[in-house]
């Protein structure tokens, strides 16, 4: 799977807009990661901070334990201390950031390809079977 990433890092950068990536793991684990999948994006740890917490997409172990969340704006019976999210900001001219838009669950969905396509087919995304909705999902490389 080729990383199309620096073609659409151009175009942003010509609208002014940056896209990071960020991991709650260490900065050293998400690099390993990174260089393994040939992937030459911007991605950042937001390890050690509340980072997400603060946007609702990282959660205790109590809270799971609790066995519902408070995730996208509802309440989930799921268990899982990590849920994606797509969150925007602007930073204006003082340097000051505001955050300006988030989307969760489903929303995510616009930076995966793959799903927009499959969605367009006869049987879709074929998953009504399968426990585990992302399983076919694979890595490109052997490990």
């Amino acid at each position: 799977m080729a990383d199309h990433s620096d073609g659409m890092n151009v175009h942003l950068a010509h609208r002014d807009v940056t896209l990071v990536a960020i991991s709650r793991a260490p900065l050293a684990e998400i690099e390993r990661f990174r260089q393994r999948m040939g992937w030459r994006f911007k991605w950042v740890s937001a390890h050690g901070s509340d980072f997400n917490y603060e946007f609702g997409v990282s959660f205790t172990p109590e809270e799971v334990a609790k066995g519902k969340l408070s995730y996208n704006y509802g309440t989930w019976p799921f268990a899982g201390q990590e849920w994606p999210a797509i969150s925007v900001f602007y930073k204006d001219d003082a340097g000051q950031i505001f955050h300006t838009y988030s989307t969760y669950g489903r929303g995510v969905e616009v930076m995966m390809g793959t799903y927009n396509m499959l969605d367009l087919t006869p049987k879709g995304r074929d998953e009504r079977d399968v426990d585990n909705k992302m399983e076919w999902v694979r890595h490109h490389d052997p490990l």
